[in-house]
């Protein structure tokens, strides 16, 4: 197995993508990985120099320019580790391990895929879409169902847009979109999608926990990527650990097992 080691690359991006300052896209130039990036892998960032915070945190990869070796991270300020970094200016070095973790599996050629996304769960299902619609894939045959608390928790639309895919919109208050939750979106909208489609999702476990009862119920195949606190990013502290579903009485560590799992792999 290659070994991933870390990397210094320098910030030419961290600016927020909200009116409040909430959602930010961290852009970083000279990475380098000695393995191929792919939809659904995470890295490990020292947000800041020093010992505070101590640990590294975990972010989806948004997207990767392979021949520039620009990685992207859109991330949301929740608490010091993600303050710091909101701090950072272009020019700035960081260090950071990945890519880590596994993938999504890429769905048939033909047949529907739906992605449901929520809150920050947008950035590896976006990725995902860019490389479908990026290796040929007609961006009419993706629904993409996007969903926050209210509008300003919905980011990066205009770029969303441009991908041509089907994108529907759903805000918990209405403000936006569909009046309710992704899944709920989704109920809605599925009978009209078509029955043969592949499913992935990403976002708050809530919402994963109902779409795997919706498509476990509907027997859809697909995949979820979990989030959890990520202390160390390769397995070994068990910070992310969450029960089996297909194999009770066991646990998965979201960072070393995942973060991408079969649906109905993992208790929620």
């Amino acid at each position: 197995m290659t070994k991933t080691v870390p990397q210094r690359c320098r910030v030419i991006e961290n600016r927020p993508l909200d009116a409040a300052g909430l959602y930010y896209r961290l852009r970083l130039e000279g990475f380098a990985p000695s393995r191929t990036v792919h939809p659904g892998q995470f890295v490990h960032l020292k947000v800041a120099s020093g010992l505070d915070p101590f640990f590294r945190r975990a972010f989806s990869i948004s997207d990767y320019d392979a021949n520039g070796g620009v990685l992207e991270i859109i991330y949301k300020v929740v608490g010091r580790g993600t303050a710091r970094l909101g701090e950072v200016k272009s020019g700035a070095i960081l260090d950071l391990l990945g890519p880590l973790g596994n993938r999504f599996s890429l769905p048939p050629a033909k047949g529907a895929v739906v992605m449901a996304a929520g809150g920050v769960g947008l950035p590896p299902l976006a990725f995902l879409a860019r490389h479908l619609i990026g290796r040929g894939r007609d961006p009419k045959t993706i629904f993409f169902f996007y969903g926050g608390r209210v509008k300003g928790d919905l980011i990066d639309l205009p770029r969303l847009r441009r991908l041509g895919m089907n994108l529907i919109l759903s805000t918990d208050d209405g403000s936006q979109g569909f009046r309710g939750v992704v899944t709920e979106a989704l109920r809605h909208h599925w009978p009209h999608i078509g029955r043969a489609f592949r499913v992935y999702g990403c976002g708050p476990e809530p919402m994963l926990a109902a779409l795997q009862e919706l498509a476990l119920a509907q027997a859809w195949p697909g995949e979820l990527s979990l989030e959890a606190p990520m202390p160390c990013g390769v397995g070994v502290c068990l910070g992310c650990i969450k029960p089996s579903r297909s194999h009770p009485g066991t646990y998965v560590r979201v960072c070393h097992d995942g973060p991408v799992f079969n649906l109905g792999e993992v208790q929620l």
